[in-house]
């Protein structure tokens, strides 16, 4: 895939085995196109697979992250056109939490500015998220005179105290980074100048571990917070049986024999050494 010839999306490799895919609507805050959803949905498909990217990381361009759904491109101009709504709300689902939250790969929101709206989205189906302190969220969807939909009210219901999620859709009240990683809406708050150095060096120390047990926790614990008891011990004992017959670099085998034969990994003392894979 040629990325350059993508126009609302951006995507640039680190070298070290991050991707950092951009919104690319500065003019807008990045809200949403139809464009950028059928853009997004082409990236993620190329990055899933992609052996240079090891962990991916979503951020926005200019002064905001994401301001949610594009009023105008992605409503009213497609209200007399069927066709083209269905599509565009095809793709729109499809990248926001078919792909991003099934990625194989480990993926983080660096929330650089404003997310509001649908952008909540795409900020849950991503594993972590860290915002820079000057970043502000909301809901205003009340203030349209519509509801939080197409996945937003589920995902705040599921992510959030049912007393947040309902004071903040109900009232439309923002909040800053700080209020967002108190009420674990983000996982921590840091001063904008620290954000990038901050989300690098988890991705950093994501990119070292093995990639299919990364991939397999990933999965398990998405999977089993709807499950009974029964069922996830079920579903995980299976989960754990699969990975040592997928993971390539056997890294079970390989941890265990640096911990009880060669002495080198101690867990929370020394660092795992995966070799070169």
């Amino acid at each position: 895939m040629d990325f350059k010839k993508l126009q609302a999306v951006k995507v640039d490799r680190e070298g070290d085995g991050t991707t950092i895919v951009t919104l690319n609507r500065p003019e807008k805050r990045n809200a949403m196109s139809p464009q950028m959803h059928f853009e997004m949905v082409d990236v993620l498909k190329e990055l899933a697979e992609d052996r240079e990217t090891r962990v991916l990381v979503l951020t926005g361009a200019g002064d905001s992250w994401c301001a949610g759904q594009d009023i105008k491109l992605f409503f009213r101009d497609l209200d007399d056109k069927p066709k083209e709504r269905y599509l565009a709300r095809l793709a729109n689902h499809e990248w926001r939490w078919t792909l991003l939250s099934t990625f194989p790969k480990p993926t983080i929101a660096m929330v650089n500015g404003y997310c509001f709206g649908g952008a909540f989205v795409q900020l849950y189906a991503c594993d972590f998220a860290i915002a820079a302190d000057n970043a502000t969220f909301g809901l205003s969807e009340v203030n349209w005179g519509i509801l939080p939909g197409g996945l937003v009210g589920k995902v705040i219901m599921d992510g959030l105290s049912y007393r947040d999620a309902v004071w903040y859709s109900m009232t439309g009240e923002p909040m800053d980074a700080k209020t967002a990683a108190a009420i674990r809406l983000i996982n921590k708050s840091v001063p904008a100048e620290m954000l990038r150095a901050e989300t690098m060096a988890l991705a950093a120390s994501l990119s070292k571990k093995n990639p299919q047990t990364l991939r397999t926790i990933k999965e398990s614990l998405r999977f089993v917070r709807g499950m009974s008891i029964e069922q996830a011990a079920d579903y995980l004992l299976a989960k754990e049986r699969e990975l040592r017959f997928l993971d390539p670099e056997s890294g079970r085998e390989k941890a265990t024999t640096q911990f009880l034969e060669e002495k080198t990994y101690r867990p929370g003392l020394g660092e795992y050494n995966r070799g070169n894979p």
